[in-house]
C-alpha cells in the first residue's frame, strides 16, 4: 500500500500541560476519531476530543507516581485527519503515525477511537521493536478471524495483531467476555492473566518478570472498567475493574520497558456526566508518565 500523507488536525482541545511542538519530545500523544466498524452503540470517534477537553479539570500531578505532567516534555500532535468508511486506511494511516513517532525518538500513546485502531500502532511498532510484547486490559477477547464481514472489525484486532506480531506474546488481563473459541484458545495459549478486584496483580507480575528490559506495549480498551465506573463506552460488560485496579497494573509496568499505549473505546456522549472521560483523561495523564519512566 502507498504510503499515505500524514496530517494532524491541531485546531482542537489540547490535552492539559502538553504543547505542538514536536522539540525535546518524549511522548507523542494523537488522536484517533474513528469508529467505523461500531457493532453496537457508536460515538468512539468524539472520544479523543473529550479526553482532552475534560483533561483541564484534573491535576497535572499524579499522587501514586509522584510525577507532574509539567516536568515532562510531551507532544499533542492532535487528531490524526482520517478517512470515514473502511477500517483498512484508517489502520495504515495510524501505522504511518506511529512510524513517524518513533522516528522523532518518542513513544507513542493513541487516543481512540475503536479498537481497530491498535493494529495499526503495533504494525508501526515492530519496525523498531520486534520483540514486542502486547499486554490487552479488555472485557472482550478480540480474537475473532472477521466480525460483520470485516477482518479489520474492533472485535478482531488482537486477531490481526497475532498474525504480525513477531513475539507472538500477547497477554490479555481481565477478559471476561467472547466466543467459546475465543476464551478456550487465551486459556490454552496460557494468555489469560487473572485479576481479583481491590488487590495487587501479583498473577501480572509474576508473568511478566521473565520478560524483564522486553519492550510492552499497552492496550486499554475502557470497556475493562466496570460500567458502573465507564459507562460512557460503546460495548459495556458487567464485572469489570475500578481505578484502584488500574493503579495496581500500573505498579507492575513501571518496572518494564513500555514504549507505546492506547486508550480506546470512550464513547463520551453515553454518559452525560462526563466522569468516563474524566476516567479517561486521568488515566491518559498516568500513561503519559508511564511512558516517559519506561
Amino acid at each position: 500500500m502507498k504510503k499515505p500523507k500524514i496530517n494532524f488536525n491541531d485546531e482542537g482541545p489540547i490535552f492539559m500541560a502538553s504543547n505542538r511542538s514536536k522539540d525535546n519530545c518524549k511522548v507523542g500523544l494523537y488522536g484517533v476519531p474513528y469508529d467505523g466498524t461500531t457493532s453496537f452503540r457508536p460515538g468512539a470517534r468524539f472520544g479523543p476530543d473529550s479526553i482532552k477537553h475534560v483533561s483541564s479539570g484534573i491535576e497535572s500531578f499524579c499522587p501514586q507516581l509522584m510525577l507532574d505532567l509539567e516536568s515532562i516534555d510531551f507532544t499533542d500532535f492532535g487528531n490524526l485527519d482520517v478517512p470515514y468508511g473502511a477500517p483498512e486506511p484508517v489502520i495504515h494511516k495510524v501505522k504511518c503515525a506511529t512510524d513517524y513517532i518513533y522516528s522523532l525518538g518518542a513513544k507513542p500513546l493513541l487516543l481512540g477511537g475503536e479498537h481497530s485502531i491498535t493494529c495499526g500502532a503495533i504494525e508501526g511498532a515492530i519496525k523498531y521493536f520486534p520483540e514486542l510484547i502486547i499486554l490487552q486490559l479488555d472485557a472482550h477477547a478480540d480474537l475473532r478471524e472477521e466480525w460483520l464481514g470485516s477482518k479489520f472489525n474492533h472485535a478482531c484486532t488482537m486477531r490481526r495483531c497475532l498474525e504480525i506480531l513477531p513475539s507472538k506474546t500477547i497477554y490479555q488481563l481481565g477478559i471476561r467476555s467472547g466466543t467459546k473459541e475465543e476464551i478456550e484458545e487465551i486459556k490454552e495459549k496460557k494468555r489469560l492473566i487473572k485479576h481479583s478486584f481491590g488487590n495487587p496483580s501479583k498473577e501480572l507480575r509474576d508473568r511478566l518478570h521473565n520478560h524483564l528490559g522486553k519492550p510492552i506495549y499497552l492496550t486499554l480498551d475502557l470497556d475493562w472498567f466496570d460500567p458502573s465506573a465507564v459507562p460512557g463506552t460503546g460495548t459495556p460488560e458487567p464485572g469489570g475493574f475500578f481505578w484502584q485496579d488500574f493503579g495496581f497494573v500500573i505498579n507492575v509496568l513501571k518496572e518494564h520497558n513500555i514504549i507505546g499505549c492506547d486508550i480506546v473505546e470512550l464513547a463520551p456522549q453515553l454518559d452525560p456526566s462526563g466522569i468516563s472521560s474524566i476516567l479517561a483523561a486521568k488515566a491518559t495523564r498516568t500513561l503519559i508518565m508511564l511512558l516517559s519512566i519506561s
